[in-house]
């Protein structure tokens, strides 16, 4: 068994007006939470991090912008993953009035850990100052952490309210293992309530080209560069090349439809359509080595935009309890 630092939290506002959020709301949800970070976070006002005396101890890149390394054994990277993924309310979730609850979730791995009081205020600032075109403004009500035991219905606890000093201490450990059931496991089936965004030479990969191979390869190497540079566990799956290769001969039912909708990007200060592969995609063969991994993705998700919450799954199996039935239940 191996136990990562891994935690899921649901934050809940109450809203003081109206706000009116975008068909998918990651994007929104992240670039209000990274611009709140660097406030709380900057101590030297500098206007950008490269070239700050600080960036090495600062929470900020740490958390929102992690620098890639010069070198690596693996390949040369102009980018690794962040250690968090926003999880925003469903996709086409109705407006929400005045007095009524904004609900969303928020994975931490690895060292953004020991920043959640400061990521938490963070985003209470961000919501604050108001979301959207509209500036819709709420108040930060309860911060949840999610309780999972293998085999049993998810359960959240609460870990803050605003009458709280501190937000308590809780345990944000994930258990990695296989079980009884994985041994003999012939089938499997991944429900995306997000859209999946698996990318091949910089171009996004249609449904009728996604193979078993290349889920397992860009999960594995998530999960991979996540625990390496965010929880100081380089190696973390050794066996990982042989597990894709397993994966090549993995049987599978594809039951998923594109889905494109557009954001606008901050950074690009422009309009950006961006699309996915929504449905279930089921796996059959021999999963027993995979599964531990595939239930591993349900909290960290995988493809392109992960942070914005994308390629979010639920795992059918009677050995692996969806995580969370719905997307961000309040």
């Amino acid at each position: 068994m191996t136990h990562l630092p891994l935690a899921r939290y649901r934050y809940s506002f109450r809203m003081d007006a109206p706000l009116r959020l975008p068909p998918y709301a990651g994007s929104l949800l992240r670039g209000q939470f990274g611009a709140a970070l660097r406030r709380v976070s900057c101590m030297t006002g500098a206007a950008r991090c490269d070239g700050c005396p600080l960036r090495a101890t600062c929470p900020y890149p740490a958390v929102f912008e992690a620098p890639a390394p010069v070198t690596h054994d693996m390949q040369r990277f102009s980018h690794i993953p962040n250690p968090y993924v926003i999880e925003p309310p469903p996709l086409g979730s109705p407006p929400i009035g005045a007095g009524e609850t904004l609900c969303f979730n928020l994975v931490l791995f690895g060292h953004a850990l020991s920043h959640l009081p400061l990521i938490s205020l963070a985003l209470q600032r961000a919501v604050e100052q108001g979301l959207g075109p509209q500036r819709a403004a709420g108040r930060l009500a309860r911060i949840e952490v999610q309780r999972r035991a293998d085999g049993a219905e998810p359960a959240w606890a609460e870990i803050w309210q605003p009458a709280a000093a501190a937000i308590a201490a809780h345990d944000a450990r994930f258990a990695v293992a296989p079980t009884q059931a994985d041994a003999g496991a012939t089938q499997a089936q991944l429900v995306f309530d997000t859209p999946l965004r698996l990318q091949h030479q910089g171009q996004p990969v249609r449904p009728p080209a996604l193979t078993p191979r290349k889920l397992a390869a860009d999960l594995l190497r998530r999960i991979t560069l996540l625990a390496e540079f965010h929880a100081g566990r380089p190696g973390l799956i050794p066996d990982a090349p042989a597990l894709v290769q397993h994966a090549t001969h993995l049987g599978q039912q594809l039951e998923l439809h594109w889905h494109d909708w557009s954001r606008y990007s901050s950074r690009q200060r422009q309009e950006m359509t961006l699309g996915g592969a929504l449905g279930s995609w089921t796996l059959t063969g021999e999963l027993g080595p995979l599964l531990p991994w595939l239930r591993l993705g349900e909290w960290l998700h995988v493809g392109k935009n992960a942070t914005l919450g994308l390629g979010r799954y639920r795992l059918a199996h009677p050995s692996a309890a969806p995580s969370d039935p719905t997307p961000s239940p309040c």
